[in-house]
């Protein structure tokens, strides 16, 4: 068997993008408030665990509830 050769892939050299002249804040600027984000966090995370115990149940389980659809 040959051996296979890497091809070789030219790049174009990446310009970085222009950032604006930063300004100073006040710290009251910048805090934000993100107790919604929090909230939703939380709530995909006990959907996501919801699920998960769901979908080990089930599999624990598929045996006899294969039976019962089948019949």
């Amino acid at each position: 068997m040959s051996k296979k050769s890497k091809r070789q892939v030219k790049r174009t050299p990446t310009v970085a993008p222009v950032t604006p002249a930063v300004t100073p804040h006040s710290t009251s600027d910048i805090t934000q408030d993100y107790s919604h984000v929090k909230r939703d966090l939380r709530r995909i995370g006990l959907l996501a665990g919801i699920f998960f115990i769901i979908l080990i149940v089930i599999s624990i389980f598929q045996n006899q509830l294969l039976a019962l659809f089948v019949k």
